[in-house]
């Protein structure tokens, strides 16, 4: 095996313990604690909306955090149960379970095992390209719908009371009348505002001790002081127990009956995490592989059906936390499944006088450093269709949700595409006093074209959607030009393929430019693509005085005049005007 390969199957948690530097810990450790505080109330939670027991939402974050610390790419993101995939493992499951609740858990282990073969077999298919589809518009425009939405979520939370919605539009209107009905309660409102301003503020002054941190400790501290928790809604004591394997139970028919909500979790939490992962790579300088990222998704989701937990994914919530608690490396998860370990056994009550308010801000205030306007601007400013793009994943993550948001954007990107090479830019070139080459003549009207020669351009590979559209733009420029045109050179270089139907147009065109008796000189032309025509037996037509190193080659074998011999004009080191 050579060394890259080598290095690609080194686990990348043992890469980065041998690379680990001391200024990393405080900063590791300390985003450790503060996620703390979302994982125990997040694993609880969709435990309960996928009709499990709240422990296995502790079990589905402890050791899938660990696993992944070993396994996965990423430096930032955080695992565990999520909201996306709570209602499908809920419909997966509980039909099966029939009301029995081990069975309903050792169910949830099983689909977790399959979602993590799929995504494991995936990584090491090296299927990981299919994350090089999510651009970086789908990416501005998925992070910023994923902060609307988390921040909706909150809402609620954060005003005091509860609603029961399964899109973001109704969440909307039931956030609204519960507001216009009364529901609000201001104590709950004073914890959570009352947080969040003190986040805001902290980050404002860059307190070197985190907001997040400072909140959950007062918060709870109040509300057990004050003895809140019976009129103020609090997170509330932890569930006992240690991640254990619970498959008992099970039969080969649920293994068919799991198919195929497992290859839907799958591609679910691996397009959610490989998004989430590569948007915060981004944010941060550094690249992931789609691949091995496929791979320890997979990792931990076997890991986590094996001790009692069920299918999860990357959080974007908690691993915007981690960032803004200034996370480092993997430790920090690592640091957060111990915390919780220890909170099981030694001080299970600790989280019993959180506010569920605090917890709400907190999420807030790291889902809105997710929202990217300057980024959306440039693209406006860039590119309207990538604008248009950034927009289209956007509503469509907020409409359908994440999945179906993100694969409505990936195909109307490669639409974009598409219609990009269906209709490429093309140009007639020619002589610009004073620079060096040719030059498109629709830039430089002054320039001048060389007497009885057409020179064109055409910026895209030559495939089926396109070949008709190359063989009119050609036959125009030369019925433009008038008679005497004897030679027509295509500067061909950006002609990276020709597949089969428009060899057929190229052919076409070649007859007919014949039949004019113009000859057609390919310069530039890339030698895989010289391959093509020869594999698709055109020697014969497209002999090698067919063909031209440059341009000015080409110009100079037609015309026969010398380097230089063109006054006004300056050559460089290729033998381009």
């Amino acid at each position: 095996m050579t060394a890259k390969g080598m290095r690609w199957w080194l686990p990348p948690g043992i890469e980065t313990a041998l690379h680990y530097r001391r200024d990393w810990l405080w900063p590791d450790i300390r985003a450790g604690l503060v996620v703390t505080a979302l994982l125990i109330p997040a694993g609880m939670g969709y435990a309960q909306v996928a009709g499990l027991p709240p422990e296995t939402g502790l079990y589905a974050t402890i050791v899938p955090l660990l696993a992944y610390a070993l396994l996965g790419p990423s430096r930032i993101l955080v695992l565990g149960p999520d909201s996306a995939l709570a209602p499908i493992i809920a419909a997966a499951i509980l039909p099966l379970a029939l009301g029995n609740e081990d069975l309903a858990v050792a169910l949830a282990g099983l689909l977790a095992i399959m979602v993590g073969a799929v995504l494991l077999l995936g990584g090491i298919l090296r299927l990981g390209f299919v994350t090089d589809l999510i651009s970086k518009p789908i990416r501005v425009g998925y992070l910023n719908a994923v902060a609307v939405l988390v921040i909706i979520s909150q809402v609620p939370k954060l005003l005091g009371f509860s609603i029961d919605s399964q899109s973001p539009i109704r969440e909307v209107v039931a956030i609204v009348d519960g507001i216009a009905a009364g529901r609000i309660e201001p104590l709950a409102v004073a914890f959570g505002v009352g947080s969040l301003v003190v986040i805001l503020a902290l980050t404002w002054v860059r307190s070197p001790v985190p907001g997040v941190l400072v909140v959950v400790v007062v918060a709870t501290a109040l509300a057990a002081i004050l003895g809140l928790s019976g009129v103020l809604p609090v997170v509330g004591a932890l569930p006992q127990g240690l991640p254990a394997p619970s498959l008992g139970g099970l039969e080969w028919a649920d293994f068919a009956a799991l198919a195929l909500p497992a290859a839907g979790i799958a591609l679910v939490a691996f397009t959610d995490s490989a998004v989430l992962s590569r948007t915060f790579a981004a944010r941060r300088g550094e690249t992931v592989s789609g691949s091995r990222e496929m791979a320890a998704i997979g990792g931990a989701n076997i890991a986590a059906g094996l001790f009692g937990g069920f299918p999860i994914s990357a959080s974007s919530s908690r691993t915007a936390v981690a960032e803004q608690a200034g996370s480092r490396t993997q430790l920090t998860g690592v640091v957060g499944a111990a915390l919780i370990v220890v909170f099981i056994i030694l001080v299970p009550g600790l989280t019993e006088y959180l506010p569920t308010a605090t917890l709400a801000a907190v999420v807030i205030a790291a889902a809105a450093r997710l929202i990217d306007v300057r980024g959306f601007i440039r693209l406006v400013r860039m590119d309207r269709v990538d604008a248009l793009l950034s927009v289209a994943a956007f509503l469509g993550v907020l409409v359908f949700g994440v999945l179906e948001g993100i694969a409505v954007t990936i195909a109307l990107s490669l639409l974009a595409f598409v219609n990009q090479a269906w209709r490429p830019y093309r140009a007639e070139l020619g002589l610009v006093k004073g620079l060096r080459g040719y030059h498109d003549l629709s830039r430089y009207p002054e320039g001048e074209r060389i007497p009885g020669v057409v020179i064109l351009r055409f910026d895209a590979p030559l495939f089926f959607a396109n070949g008709g559209i190359f063989d009119d733009f050609v036959r125009s420029r030369v019925k433009a030009a008038g008679a005497g045109i004897h030679t027509v050179i295509l500067a061909a270089e950006p002609i990276t393929d020709i597949d089969t139907t428009a060899i057929d147009k190229l052919v076409d065109l070649d007859d007919y430019l014949v039949s004019h008796g113009i000859t057609l000189v390919l310069a530039e032309m890339k030698d895989p693509v010289i391959d093509v025509l020869r594999a698709y037996g055109l020697t014969g037509r497209f002999s090698s005085d067919r063909f031209a190193p440059t341009v000015g080659a080409a110009v100079d074998e037609v015309t026969g005049t010398l380097r230089g011999d063109i006054e006004g004009t300056k050559w460089d080191e290729d033998g381009e005007r």
